[in-house]
C-alpha cells in the first residue's frame, strides 16, 4: 500500500505565508505526476498545482504567480509554497500522487487525508 501524509496546514492571515509538505511512502516503485488539489466548504474539489517527475509544472490560474510547488524525488515529497495568501485560499488541501507499485503494475492516484489552510482577513 501506499500512504501519502501532509503536513504543514494552519491559520495565516491574508497576505501571509505557508508550506505544505506531503510525504509518500509504503510500496513504491516510481511517481509520475506529484500534486495538490483544494476544497472549499460547499464547493468542489479543484486542482491547485501539479509537477511531474521530469519536472513539468501546472497551476490553476486563482494561484498563479503565488504558489510554487516542487519536489524531492528522492525523499518521495512535494511541497507547496503559498505566498500572498488571500482568504479565498481557505481550503482543505490533500496531496495526490500517480504512483506505480511495480515495474509491472499500472500507475494508481493515491490522496492524502487534507490539511486545513485559513485565511484570514
Amino acid at each position: 500500500q501506499v500512504q501519502l501524509v501532509e503536513s504543514g496546514g494552519g491559520l495565516v492571515q491574508a497576505g501571509g505565508s505557508l508550506r505544505l509538505s506531503c510525504v509518500a511512502s509504503g510500496s513504491i516503485f516510481s511517481i509520475n505526476a506529484m500534486g495538490w488539489n483544494r476544497q472549499a466548504p460547499g464547493k468542489q474539489r479543484e486542482l491547485v498545482a501539479t509537477q511531474t517527475s521530469d519536472g513539468d509544472t501546472n497551476y490553476a490560474d486563482s494561484v498563479k504567480g503565488r504558489f510554487t510547488i516542487s519536489r524531492d524525488n528522492a525523499k518521495n515529497t512535494v511541497y507547496l509554497q503559498m505566498n500572498s495568501l488571500k482568504p479565498e485560499d481557505t481550503a482543505v488541501y490533500y496531496c495526490n500522487a500517480a504512483v506505480q507499485t511495480a515495474r509491472w503494475r499500472p500507475t494508481y492516484n493515491y490522496w492524502g487525508q487534507g490539511t486545513q489552510v485559513t485565511v484570514s482577513s
